[in-house]
């Protein structure tokens, strides 16, 4: 019986084709306990947007650059050239993973590489777990402390695969908003405000 913990090495190998599935695979980007994925060449960005509030006094005023997490928030894409792209603080670039995977019977949980991060670069916010079922490229919600040259196609991150307790058929990601994705996803938690009962 497997215990409870961290797919190492050979177990991610294992269970390729049952388990989890990555594509594509290439066994050199596999670490002791992980595997590194690829950046793909595509940013979203959200586009500068005023939110209008009126202020105490009773004048209205505009918040520059202000998300609305109750509205579909507009955005742009930006590719990254082969000679690469800045990427400035203050901003939020959402990117995504070349490699497509499916996990069944584990948690996949993803983290920016440490040589990454010693650029000053996030590559997730709040969402690094992932959950049974899941199948789909990674959304990456990509920050930076300073201004830093990145390029398409770098191993930006790596996935690793967490054992659970319990039967894992029970419990599945099938109905998630984000399941079988084809690219880079938005948030999408305005939906949950259309839901009856939730106000905007």
């Amino acid at each position: 019986m497997r215990k409870d913990g961290i797919l190492l090495r050979d177990e991610i190998l294992n269970e390729l084709g049952s388990g989890l599935d990555i594509r594509p695979f290439n066994e050199a980007q596999l670490n002791p306990n992980s595997y590194n994925l690829h950046l793909a060449n595509e940013l979203l960005v959200y586009d500068d947007v005023a939110e209008e509030v009126e202020t105490v006094d009773g004048f209205v005023s505009f918040v520059p650059n202000c998300l609305n997490m109750a509205k579909d928030n507009p955005y742009h894409t930006i590719e990254i050239p082969e000679d690469g792209l800045i990427l400035l603080p203050g901003v939020l670039y959402l990117g995504r993973t070349v490699e497509y995977t499916e996990t069944r019977k584990f948690v996949p949980m993803l983290e920016g590489r440490s040589s990454v991060g010693r650029l000053g670069i996030s590559i997730h916010s709040t969402a690094g777990f992932g959950d049974i079922g899941f199948c789909g490229y990674w959304t990456l919600e990509i920050s930076c402390v300073q201004p830093v040259r990145i390029f398409p196609n770098v191993e930006i991150c790596q996935i690793y695969y967490h054992t659970v307790a319990g039967d894992s058929d029970s419990v599945t990601y099938d109905g998630g908003k984000y399941q079988h994705n084809e690219g880079i996803q938005p948030s999408l938690l305005w939906k949950e405000f259309q839901k009856e009962g939730v106000k905007s």
